[in-house]
């Protein structure tokens, strides 16, 4: 089995320009990637932060509409 890798909050809000408190709050509101309670810390699988991402990129070619550069 493939290891997988694991981001904190603080390597997450990093990621995406943010605040550890922006990070929670979009997993209190079921926003952003999906982390997993590991004891006491969640933590955030590299898989799920780029299936975040490409959501994102779909939503933003979205709002350009057909031909947009």
């Amino acid at each position: 089995m493939a290891e997988q890798s694991f981001l904190t909050i603080a390597e997450v809000a990093g990621h995406y320009r943010t605040t550890v408190a922006t990070v929670r709050h979009w997993r209190l509101t079921g926003y952003g990637p999906r982390g997993a309670k590991v004891g006491a810390r969640v933590l955030y699988p590299v898989e799920e932060i780029r299936r975040f991402d490409a959501e994102l990129a779909g939503r933003e070619q979205g709002r350009r509409g057909p031909g947009a550069a």
